[in-house]
């Protein structure tokens, strides 16, 4: 048969980018795909749960699987570390699911640069101008976040040349067809499928 691993898919975008909305599509459409579960070392808030929303560590627990290499990335941010452990998804790649790591572009740098068969996608929203619509739209966030997230998202977007494809969320139903079709088209690839030719089986 085939090469029936899985895809490990990276994506990254501002925030305001509508990352939640599209990727919600995309799993509509398809349910071979899997998230990752990060690890942490703040305290579980009400209604988390251990092995689903996050693996709950110690610092020292965390820091151990730091020595370790274990991580395909992590972080600290206001006191508290993050990380995404490395073997849950190899497991799942091994398994035939297709991965999906929704972290910010540090991380993502991370990760690109530990795993080179990442498939690594870029969320924008059209311009910024259109972010800054969306961020003020929602009526949540005070004035000085609002700007840091702006100021965070010009910081960003140059890096998109860094990522295997840009995605632009101009309408949240294509978004998420068009990150359906990365995976598709990721799953498709002469590696993945030289199999059936070798053996003569074209019954994909």
């Amino acid at each position: 048969m085939g090469d029936k691993r899985g895809v490990l898919i990276v994506l990254s975008g501002p925030s305001g980018a509508g990352k939640s909305t599209v990727i919600a599509g995309m799993m509509k459409r398809r349910g071979d795909v899997r998230f990752s579960v990060s690890a942490t070392t703040r305290p579980a808030r009400p209604g988390e749960t251990d092995g689903k929303d996050y693996f709950f560590l110690t610092r020292e627990a965390f820091d151990e699987l730091v020595a370790r290499d274990a991580f395909l990335e992590h972080a600290e941010y206001v006191g508290n570390c993050y990380g995404t452990p490395a073997q849950p998804v190899e497991e799942s790649l091994a398994a035939g699911w297709n991965v999906l790591l929704d972290i910010e572009v540090q991380g993502a740098a991370q990760v690109m640069a530990k795993r080179p068969d990442a498939v690594s996608v870029f969320l924008c929203p059209p311009s910024l101008a259109e972010l800054e619509r969306r961020l003020r739209g929602r009526g949540t966030d005070p004035e000085e976040k609002i700007l840091g997230r702006l100021a965070r998202a010009r910081r960003e977007y140059p890096l998109a040349k860094n990522y295997t494809y840009i995605v632009v969320n101009d309408d949240a139903d294509k978004a998420a067809a068009e990150l359906d079709a990365i995976i598709t088209a990721e799953l498709c690839r002469s590696e993945k499928r030289l199999a059936f030719i070798e053996k003569g089986d074209r019954s994909i």
